[in-house]
């Protein structure tokens, strides 16, 4: 349990809000991670229709209160989530904060939903990077890869693309993301690749809190989103 992370910044964060949340490690990476984070997709309209102002507004102050773990992908509102991101960081002194986005998950239609090929791997992460005016993020994953049309395309494409990306400091860590556990489990214990983190929806909650159940074998943290 930590109190005051390292991204805490006195002059930007709202003092009132110092030692307020809780704090944790997030998988491998090291990196201390409020445990109330800032999920991405509501502010990229997947839901309702959202006003971009407010939006930024909403993002702003999270960070000030001391949120400082934001996710997002390129899925979430075809782009708009992350184009969004890029306004609300104007500003925002880049210590203060630790952002993931994704890979593999980008239309709404189903036939061009879903590409987890190395090429656009590579194209994906530059986009992202565009949109939110960063030069890396913190944190890459792959979006729902049980969705991939076998997990050879996982395990020898797209994860050895997420290593290079980087080894050349475009991602500070990389991971996978996905619902079925047992098949993260598969893809962590067949990849060459050393994976950051593992991240699995709904599945460290009230209603279902079957991922503590692999704590030891992914040494997982639960975050939760608002």
């Amino acid at each position: 349990m930590y109190s005051t992370p390292s991204t805490w910044i006195n002059g930007f964060h709202d003092p009132n809000y110092e030692g307020k949340l809780q704090y944790g490690l997030l998988g491998q990476t090291g990196l201390v991670v409020s445990k109330l984070g800032f999920g991405g997709s509501a502010i990229g309209g997947i839901f309702s229709l959202v006003n971009d102002n407010e939006s930024i507004s909403v993002v702003r102050q999270a960070l000030k209160t001391g949120i400082n773990y934001i996710d997002t992908a390129p899925w979430y509102g075809d782009g708009k989530a992350e184009i969004v991101l890029g306004k609300a960081l104007e500003g925002v002194p880049r210590e203060a904060y630790y952002i993931a986005t994704k890979i593999g998950r980008y239309k709404p239609n189903v036939a061009d939903m879903f590409d987890f090929s190395a090429q656009r791997t590579f194209q994906s992460v530059d986009e992202s990077l565009s949109r939110l005016k960063l030069d890396y993020v913190d944190v890459l994953q792959v979006h729902d890869l049980e969705f991939a049309a076998n997990l050879d395309v996982i395990i020898n494409e797209t994860l050895p693309a997420l290593q290079k990306i980087k080894e050349i400091g475009k991602a500070k860590f990389i991971g996978i993301t996905g619902y079925p556990i047992k098949t993260l489990m598969e893809v962590v214990e067949k990849s060459s690749v050393q994976l950051d983190t593992v991240l699995s929806y709904c599945r460290c909650c009230l209603v279902d809190s079957s991922l503590l159940d692999y704590i030891d074998f992914f040494k997982v943290v639960c975050t939760h989103y608002v």
